[in-house]
């Protein structure tokens, strides 16, 4: 079969300009989604919420200690885990924080925060002014290594053994989003 050849580079160049075009249009895609993993960002209300990082702790460590100010020795079997937090306020208004958290594992078992008195806590059932971010320019938490606000669980050990472990923040308008923890 003769091909004519002509008619080839023009082909080959229309088919690389589409699929380019594909490209660039895909790169600016953007989901309103509220199920998300670790270290996305998720859009609630006016709201963006991006969990940093997320990780079991140690009491006897220096770093981990200063997350866990206030706490008492954790019973048996239990550990403690932090989600640290970044949260944006794009707009000219100021946002309500969730005044709680949850987490559950594979087996539906769910897990409430519990309240911290760390400097590194997230500032549940507060404001975030308008323009503004938590943590908040040169506080504590956002000087810190992590650069995020903590929310503490206290998790028991079989918790780890059903994973995924998935955090909900409800929003005010009644959403809730779902991020997945990578643990």
């Amino acid at each position: 079969m003769l091909v004519n050849r002509r008619f080839t580079p023009p082909l080959f160049a229309a088919l690389a300009l589409a699929v380019l075009g594909l490209g660039i249009t895909a790169c600016g895609y953007s989901s309103d989604t509220k199920d998300v993993s670790e270290g996305e960002t998720v859009h609630l209300g006016d709201l963006q919420y991006t969990v940093i990082f997320s990780r079991y702790l140690n009491p006897a460590d220096s770093e981990d200690s200063a997350y866990l100010v206030g706490q008492p020795a954790p019973s048996n079997g239990s550990t403690y885990f932090g989600i640290f937090f970044q949260v944006q306020n794009k707009t000219e208004e100021a946002h309500m924080l969730p005044s709680t958290l949850s987490i559950s594992d594979a087996d539906e078992q769910h897990y409430d925060v519990i309240p911290s008195e760390s400097l590194y806590q997230f500032p549940f059932g507060t404001e975030v002014e308008a323009q503004e971010q938590i943590p908040v320019d040169d506080s504590t938490a956002q000087q810190g290594a992590i650069e995020g606000s903590v929310a503490l669980f206290l998790l028991p050990a079989e918790a780890s053994s059903n994973r995924p472990l998935t955090l909900h923040i409800p929003g005010t308008n009644g959403e809730v989003a779902n991020v997945t923890l990578d643990l």
